[in-house]
């Protein structure tokens, strides 16, 4: 677990930008039930969650037509109540993280994980991110 005095600027980098903090499995729950899109975006203290998913996920949301109708996140590394059942609706995938998930009704409609994160930089992402919008939102 890292300490909160550690990740709480990455907490607030997406927070501050509109996202929902869901901190045990009944907040995520509750939250991947709604009708509607829902961005989860599953956070991390490494530098590709620093340097291009969170960049390139705030970028698309401030430069997209179309948008997700809720915004969520959970931390790796120190919700991990609400990472791992935030990973049972990201399922068949694998654990990854930073990953961000879009929902649809309760849906998994698109997922990009850490994998696809590493080497791009932030406006790859987020022009990744434009056109997922365009096509669920």
């Amino acid at each position: 677990m890292y300490p909160e005095q550690l990740v709480a600027p990455m907490r607030t980098e997406l927070t501050s930008a509109g996202f929902t903090e869901l901190k045990t499995s009944a907040d995520v729950d509750t939250y991947l039930k709604n009708e509607g899109t829902i961005l989860l975006v599953i956070n991390s203290v490494c530098g590709c969650a620093a340097g291009a998913a969170r960049p390139g996920v705030k970028w698309a949301l401030q430069n997209s037509a179309k948008k997700p109708s809720k915004l969520a996140t959970v931390f790796a590394g120190v919700d991990k109540e609400a990472v791992s059942k935030a990973r049972e609706y990201t399922l068949p995938y694998p654990p990854s993280s930073p990953a961000i998930a879009l929902f649809k009704d309760g849906e998994l409609v698109h997922f990009v994980e850490r994998h696809h994160i590493e080497g791009r930089n932030a406006q790859m992402i987020g022009n990744h991110l434009v056109e997922v919008f365009d096509e669920f939102c």
